[in-house]
């Protein structure tokens, strides 16, 4: 294998199954590979002191958000999310930090043998990589992402600190199962023996699932909304927070209705880890005075981000029915006339729900992402006509966006979403 960062992902994106790129096929039944892969590197996971992060919506932001919290108290701290959006080392970081594309080449160098042996996936390798690194590195802790699911995640083999389960919705029911009952069930496998565990939403008809599990496990289970409250106050695109039991103000420059929800959650995890002496004396002042750059703290994008002004071009990651309906909700909270929507979804979701709750007044640009799994632009426009949706077909994401840029007048909003393939295309 040659020694080159360009070379090497080529590799990893051709002779490992990537589900980004292909889908279920890429799926993994069963935790065999990743333990046999970190047990013939060691078991780094297992020198980690981690926050587990699942969810169905908000899972990135919390996690980051989290993170941030850490790293104002003086903490080192690694961050593992997915997928990533225009470099594949925005998976793993230190901090805002990209792992270095000398570690990639030479960790894939250094393991090829055990790579052939066990033929991973390319998230089974991604995950143990970060592991790796994060030991090498001497972390002082891990905030780890979920990526799909969670009971039969990869990255369900560490222990945890603090398992954070953000919210249930319906997304990936190809692999997760068609009930909230079934997709809970599944989410709620990040819950470890004695390990506390944090719900970020409290969700009625679910919560059994969670509440069984923590039994199970003896792990003592909260809730986000029981342990803080905090005001909200939307302001362009921040969001300004009064944190009641503490007493503290802090702006962050993230904003929506459903990041509000985010913020409570990591903002009682935090609560959570200090109250439980899990990591002493975290301060949330001192969060405080990097919130408002915590997009570039954090190197954090891809989730309601204004990408560029004249016209104002707004991209968001969301991809299911959940995520795209708080998306609906916000575009019609902002004081825009028209909204031009540039769209891509893919093609082993059910469309159909999501196409059913767009708007019937926006201007749609359809096209495909630059992945196999991209649904054909045509055939995106076909479906979404029968929805009474109006719009082109584009043969890139990038001629659409050019086509809405024409079109938009003043006054006008270009939104770029449905999947997050198409926003990195454009980010």
């Amino acid at each position: 294998m040659a020694k080159n960062y360009n070379n090497t992902l080529k590799y990893l994106y051709s002779q490992l199954p990537m589900y980004q790129r292909v889908g279920e096929s890429a799926f993994k039944k069963n935790l065999d590979n990743i333990k046999a892969l970190c047990e013939a590197m060691g078991n780094p996971q297992s020198k980690l002191k981690c926050i587990h992060v699942a969810g169905t919506n908000g899972k990135g932001t919390t996690s980051h958000i989290i993170a941030g919290i850490l790293m104002a108290n003086a903490y080192k701290v690694g961050i593992y999310t997915s997928p990533h959006y225009t470099d594949f080392r925005e998976r793993i970081k230190i901090g805002n930090t990209l792992m270095s594309q000398k570690y990639v080449v030479d960790f894939v160098e250094k393991n090829s043998h055990i790579l052939e042996k066990i033929k991973p996936s390319f998230f089974e390798i991604t995950v143990a990589m970060a592991f790796d690194y994060f030991v090498s590195n001497q972390v002082d802790y891990a905030v780890i992402e979920v990526g799909l699911g969670g009971r039969l995640d990869s990255t369900n083999i560490i222990t945890p600190l603090l398992s954070v389960i953000t919210n249930i919705g319906y997304d990936h029911m190809n692999m997760l199962g068609n009930s909230l009952d079934e997709i809970a069930y599944e989410k709620a496998g990040i819950i470890k023996d004695h390990v506390p565990v944090l719900i970020g939403e409290y969700q009625k008809e679910i919560n059994w699932v969670f509440e069984l599990k923590a039994q199970q496990r003896q792990a003592p289970i909260y809730y986000a909304q029981q342990l803080v409250s905090i005001e909200y106050k939307s302001r362009d695109f921040f969001t300004e927070c009064r944190y009641k039991k503490e007493n503290i103000s802090f702006d962050i420059d993230i904003s929506g209705e459903f990041q509000q929800r985010n913020i409570t959650t990591a903002m009682a995890a935090a609560q959570l880890l200090t109250d439980n002496d899990i990591i002493p004396n975290l301060s949330l002042e001192k969060f405080a005075e990097i919130s408002p750059n915590f997009r570039e703290t954090l190197a954090y994008k891809g989730r309601w981000q204004l990408l560029s002004r004249n016209p104002d071009v707004i991209v968001d990651s969301a991809h299911n029915i959940d995520g795209i309906t708080q998306i609906i909700n916000m575009l019609d909270a902002l004081p825009y006339t028209k909204v031009h929507f540039v769209m891509g979804m893919v093609n082993d979701k059910d469309s159909s729900k999501i196409l059913s709750v767009l708007p019937k007044n926006n201007k749609y640009y359809f096209a495909k992402a630059n992945i196999p799994r991209g649904l054909d632009a045509q055939e995106l426009k076909s479906r979404a006509d029968k929805h009474g949706l109006k719009g082109k077909a584009y043969s890139s994401v990038r001629k659409a966006l050019a086509a809405a840029k024409i079109s938009a007048k003043e006054n006008e909003l270009i939104f770029v979403g449905g999947s997050i393939f198409v926003v990195a295309e454009v980010i």
